[in-house]
């Protein structure tokens, strides 16, 4: 069953409220929090379809949870914004 736009709007603010914890946490390393908050910046863009920003997002965390300096915490919060994305359907 195809999701509402209501119901993609809800999962694209969650992953954007989680992504923004993560970028705005301290003891997320530099690099990475700059790597987030351009990804969630993408995701508030109109430039492209909800599920086109959701799926380019996906394969950017996909990269950034490879990290081997990630905290295990941050790379457990990025899987759950990758699967809360993972939920809009256009």
């Amino acid at each position: 069953k195809m999701a509402t736009k209501e119901q993609n709007l809800e999962f694209l603010n969650n992953a954007m409220s989680t992504l923004t914890q993560i970028a705005t946490n301290l003891s997320t390393p530099k690099n990475i929090r700059k790597n987030i908050t351009d990804l969630v910046e993408e995701l508030k863009s109109d430039e492209y379809s909800m599920s086109v920003r959701a799926l380019n997002t996906i394969n950017s965390l996909d990269d950034v949870t490879q990290d081997p300096n990630l905290p295990s915490y941050v790379r457990t919060s990025l899987w759950q914004a990758v699967s809360t994305l993972e939920s809009i359907r256009e």
